[in-house]
């Protein structure tokens, strides 16, 4: 990814360095160097490890927002948007929320404000599937079932074939259809 500020370089390169090296190979001087500033230069948009990560979790978070607004306003439906979401787009986007989960988990350099700001995605993806649904239950089905794509996929676990993911995605969101109608 090409970024024009020094802010984005700045978390263009520690998400490179997660992908690349995991959260155990992000240091300031790591960062600072992959992103061709230097150490003053990061410490001056970011003075911690942990400002940098919440930074990096706070660039997902908007990229959240806009899905979320995709899905509240587009043709395809918050279902449909949030299952189609579910399912990172590329091994890089796979293994750069893998390393922020873990990150997250050690609380390894991670803010309190980067934890808030990951269960807002998961909370606010929750509350728009039952306000669309209607129905809690199969909202809930909705979204354990995306939960459990995206996680096997960040983790490497075996997929299922494309088609039965169509088909699963074609089958809920016709339950949510119906749950809507008769509600």
């Amino acid at each position: 990814m090409i970024s024009s500020t020094t802010r984005d370089r700045i978390l263009d390169a520690l998400q490179d360095i997660l992908i690349e090296e995991g959260n155990s190979a992000v240091t300031l001087e790591a960062v600072a160097a992959a992103a061709g500033v230097s150490k003053g230069g990061l410490l001056y948009h970011f003075p911690s490890k942990a400002a940098l990560m919440t930074g990096l979790v706070r660039r997902l978070s908007d990229r959240a927002e806009e899905e979320f607004r995709e899905a509240a306003e587009g043709e395809e439906g918050v279902v449909h948007v949030f299952l189609r979401t579910s399912v990172p787009e590329s091994r890089e986007e796979a293994e750069l929320y893998w390393s922020l989960i873990a990150a997250l988990r050690s609380r390894d350099g991670m803010s309190e404000e980067s934890g808030r700001l990951v269960r807002h995605i998961f909370d606010h993806w929750s509350q728009l599937l039952r306000e669309e649904v209607g129905d809690p239950v199969l909202a809930e089905t909705i979204r354990l079932v995306g939960d459990g794509l995206y996680l096997s996929a960040i983790m490497g676990l075996p997929q299922p074939e494309p088609e039965v993911v169509r088909r699963l995605t074609d089958r809920l969101i016709a339950q949510a259809n119906e749950a809507r109608w008769n509600g």
